[in-house]
């Protein structure tokens, strides 16, 4: 293990690679616990635990250590020809600042929430917003050295961290619910986050004490002598980020705040259940992507090379085609199999109720998400300071716009009405992508708007279409398991059908997507 500098090109694929384990195994166990889990809970419960509890550990969490794994990942901290310990030292000297702010910020949010619901120290809900205030801060004593383990790409080491973590929360609670202790749910989601907040806490210590090359007093590197010795640039740097991430976090879990604040605890329920199932899919494919994508677009912008526009042209509209196409897929098939997902995951109980309707809007949504993502990864990529700037302050507008349509929405849509505002702010934001996308090749024909859409669409468009009275002709709620196997069989051949075309009129993309596992382009 070395602070020796990495060649960013060659570790680009591992780095992928490890993201998106950790990624699916993070996502994919809670995934297959929350179809258990939800069969076993009142929507008041799976409120708290969905909507309440995250929105709590997600904002003391989020504004705790944001800004400082941002800056501290940005901080050439290896190449100053400092030994290894010294390096270390300068970087933990600033990552343990979270501690303090993290305990800061928990105890703040502990009491407005009991000062908000009007609680008393003995409510189970307040023990249970404790208990999870506690969790927090356990898992800010192992964030100096996830920094760190970050900064020397120990990738491995958070994969297995962050999976036994997320087996120790799943089982503590499937255990405290099984067995049917005299608890209050609440009490249980919480003792459930400690576990989490535990085997993360033991996994990088115990890693760095037992097997890792620093001692002690390296990874605790205050001294009565040089308390205040540490570094002021990097410092800086945290602080500038962490006040910008009261904004993101605004933009991140605004509709939960609101959905909280305005909304009942059935609606609250079924915004979570739909979330956690449609992110599923966001977080493991289109979050990877996405950060390989800003990288293949920073690389290519960076320097003066002969037909450097072409390349990064060419780049974006396979970038855009390719998360375009994924999204037309869920658009043409989403709708249509929504009810059946939620029924076949969740029971009727869920099915019956808006969540299947949620879901369908939520698959339109998924288009325009992924679009975002890419566009917004091009624009950070390439832009200068200033056009940065502007585009920070953009987003404080549609910050604005988001939350007052939130508002307005779910008053008289719900849990569908968040999905429309988060759907609106999306498109706002890539409106302000494609300007700038535009301007950026302007007099130039390295890249063109229409090169981004799939020639097989209008397949897409027409298996949509046939899915959906397949929904209405064949698909009967009180005979489900019957009639549901000749609904799925249509949307089988639609797929399929769907899938000959596309490769046929799209061969060379096809190629060029499975080449770039190889790295060949």
């Amino acid at each position: 293990m070395s602070m020796a500098p990495v060649d960013r090109s060659t570790s680009l694929s591992r780095t992928f690679k490890y993201l998106l384990a950790t990624q699916f195994l993070s996502r994919g166990i809670p995934f297959v616990f929350n179809s258990w889990i939800v069969r076993h809970l009142t929507e008041a419960d799976y409120a708290i635990y969905a909507v309440q509890f995250h929105l709590f550990v997600t904002c003391v969490l989020f504004l705790s250590r944001e800004g400082f794994r941002r800056a501290c990942m940005r901080a050439d901290i290896k190449c100053d020809g400092a030994s290894r310990e010294e390096n270390a030292a300068k970087l933990l000297k600033v990552a343990w600042l979270t501690l303090p702010l993290g305990i800061f910020i928990t105890i703040g949010a502990c009491f407005f929430v009991l000062w908000w619901q009007g609680l008393s120290y003995s409510n189970p809900y307040a023990q249970a917003i404790f208990i999870n205030g506690f969790a927090c801060v356990l898992e800010l004593l192992a964030e100096p050295l996830y920094i760190l383990s970050q900064n020397l790409l120990l990738l491995r080491l958070r994969l297995v961290v962050e999976t036994v973590a997320t087996f120790s929360r799943c089982f503590t609670m499937c255990i405290l619910i099984v067995k049917q202790y005299e608890m209050e749910k609440g009490i249980v989601f919480a003792l459930a986050q400690v576990a989490y907040a535990a085997s993360l806490f033991l996994g990088y210590w115990g890693y760095f004490l037992l097997f890792g090359a620093f001692k002690t007093s390296d990874l605790f590197p205050f001294r009565l002598g040089n308390m205040m010795s540490y570094d002021k640039q990097l410092a800086n740097m945290c602080t500038l980020f962490t006040l910008q991430s009261f904004r993101k976090l605004l933009l991140q879990e605004g509709e939960k705040m609101v959905l909280v604040w305005l909304d009942t605890p059935y609606n609250q329920a079924v915004y979570g259940l739909i979330d956690k199932l449609g992110s599923l899919v966001v977080r493991m494919v289109f979050l990877p992507f996405e950060e390989s994508s800003y990288a293949t677009f920073a690389r290519s912008a960076s320097g003066q090379y002969p037909q450097k526009s072409k390349k990064i042209g060419n780049s974006l509209a396979e970038a855009l085609k390719l998360v375009l196409l994924i999204g037309l897929v869920f658009m043409a098939f989403g709708p249509s199999y929504s009810y059946s997902l939620v029924r076949l995951l969740y029971g009727q109980k869920w099915s019956d109720g808006e969540a299947s309707t949620a879901l369908r809007y939520y698959c339109l949504y998924v288009v325009v998400l992924a679009m975002n993502g890419t566009s917004e990864a091009f624009l950070h990529a390439v832009a200068t300071e200033d056009q940065l700037k502007r585009s920070n302050d953009s987003l404080l507008v549609f910050s604005v716009i988001y939350i007052v349509m939130n508002v307005i929405l779910i008053q008289s849509a719900g849990s569908v009405g968040l999905i429309l505002a988060n759907s609106l702010n999306m498109i706002l934001r890539i409106i302000y992508s494609a300007i700038f996308i535009k301007h950026y090749f302007q007099g130039s024909s390295s890249f063109s708007f229409r090169r981004c859409l799939p020639s097989g669409w209008p397949i897409l468009l027409v298996s949509g279409v046939t899915t959906l009275f397949s929904e209405r002709i064949f698909l009967d709620r009180q005979d489900f398991w019957a009639t549901f196997l000749i609904h799925f069989s249509v949307g089988l051949t639609c797929f399929c059908i769907s899938s000959i075309v596309i490769y046929r009129q799209e061969r060379s993309f096809v190629y060029k997507i499975i080449r770039v596992r190889d790295h060949k382009d």
